[in-house]
């Protein structure tokens, strides 16, 4: 689990970092980002997985635990660069039938883009 300090909640928040219009797409995940950093504040990471994506709330939560687990180990290895104030993590159908190792690596790829 996320850190109370990193986790991304208001409604607010998430439409907020939408808004910025800066997203990078790779192997399923679609990341969005927030406003640029000038402060040092702890960066806040959002996850959404759609109805679209699958009807049973089993699978999405799945992809939701996968990606946050993933995130976890990049942020205790410190390989986020905090440039962001905010991230949310938005999800694909190509996730449905991919294991940890996969979206592991996803998720470290698309972290190198920001």
């Amino acid at each position: 689990m996320l850190p109370k300090q990193n986790r991304l909640k208001k409604r607010s928040a998430f439409t907020a970092t939408y808004k910025t219009g800066k997203s990078f797409h790779r192997d399923g995940i679609t990341v969005f980002c927030g406003r640029s950093k000038a402060d040092n504040t702890p960066i806040k990471i959002g996850f959404v997985v759609s109805k679209k994506i699958h009807k049973r709330a089993v699978k999405r939560n799945r992809i939701k635990r996968l990606m946050r687990e993933s995130i976890r180990l990049i942020l205790k290895n410190e390989q986020i660069d905090p440039k962001y104030i905010s991230l949310v993590f938005t999800a694909s159908s190509k996730l449905l039938n991919k294991n940890f190792s996969e979206i592991n690596t996803a998720m470290q790829k698309i972290i190198k883009l920001l």
